[in-house]
Parts: C-alpha cells; structure tokens; sequence
C-alpha cells in the first residue's frame, strides 16, 4: 500500500476512534499516521486532542506544538491558546486566539474563548470587531450577535445593542436571551 494512502486511512481511523471516544485506540492510530507518511499536522492535532481529553495539557501542548512547527493553522493555534488559558496564562492565550481568528474568522473556538477573556479582561471593546467580521459571513449565527450585543451593553452602548437584539428577534423571535436582555435594556 502506497504511503500516502497509509497516511489518510490511519487519520481517518484516528478520527472515528477519537470521536467514539476510544481514546487508546484513536492515540494508536494517529501514531501510526504520524509514522506513515512524511510530515502532516494532523495526526498531532488528534494527538494532542487525546491528551485534552486525558487531562495531559502538557502532552497536548507538546502535540499542538508540533503540529505548528509543521504547519501554522487556527487550529493549532486555538489548541495552544486553550491550554494556555486553562493554566491561568490569559494574556498569550488572548494574543494566540487573535492570531487564530486572523487566519480564521470562523473559528468557533477563538471567538467564544475571545469573548470569555474579551470580559474578564475588559477588553471588550477589542474583541467588537472579530465578532462584526464573524457577522458579516455568517449574519443568522444569532449566539454571535448575542455576544455583541452583550459587548454594547457593556459599554453602555444601549441603543447599538438594542438593535442588536431586535435583528435576532425578527429572524428568531423565540431567542429568549435576547428578549431578557432587551427588557433588562
């Protein structure tokens, strides 16, 4: 069997194990990944996700790592910042998640974790912008806009996080959030 086909079959194993929750089984088949054919990420993304999921954050950091070294991606980046964040290191983990959504303004994970650190840092007025790009992909992402409009809020924007929550409303009129924040408004 060719390398790479190796490679794509044992990834793939890998995943289905993980998302089964076979963790030994996922780690062994992400392993023989790695071995199989030339140099990937992935492989090591999975890695280090059976570590997160172990509890072995300095494993999984090693494994995101590596899977930077190779190729810089979101998610990789995201993985780092998680860890970080975890470990109480919230200012790198805020500058990593910036760099993820850079590369990714759909990356879920950098968002929500942006907005987290975005309101225990009081730096909600930086994150406003990656939340109105995210927007403007995805308009109907309605926990999004949530966000932004609890961002408004925040800085006594009232008025802009009013019209925040109505465009929620006319597209979901049973968001209840929104019509609790509205009337908290």
């Amino acid at each position: 069997m060719s390398g790479h086909l190796d490679y794509e079959i044992n990834k793939e194993l890998g995943e289905c194990y993980l998302f089964m929750g076979e963790l030994d089984k996922a780690e062994e088949y992400y392993k023989k990944a790695v071995s199989s054919n030339g140099i990937h990420p992935d492989p090591y993304i999975g890695l280090a996700t059976v570590a997160v999921q172990r509890g072995e954050l300095d494993d999984a950091i090693a494994m995101y790592e590596k899977a930077h070294k190779i190729e810089p991606t979101d998610k990789s980046l995201s993985g780092i910042a998680l860890i970080r964040m975890e470990n109480g290191d919230k200012e790198n983990a805020y500058s990593l998640f910036v760099e993820a959504i850079k590369m990714n303004p759909e990356n879920m994970v950098a968002l929500f974790s942006l907005i987290r650190l975005g309101h225990e840092m009081d730096r909600v007025a930086d994150i406003m912008p990656y939340l109105r790009d995210y927007l403007e992909v995805d308009p109907a992402k309605h926990e999004v806009r949530y966000s932004l409009a609890g961002c408004l809020a925040v800085l006594e924007q009232k008025d802009a996080a009013r019209e925040q929550l109505d465009k929620i409303l006319e597209m979901d009129p049973d968001f209840e959030a929104a019509k609790e924040m509205l009337d908290a408004l």
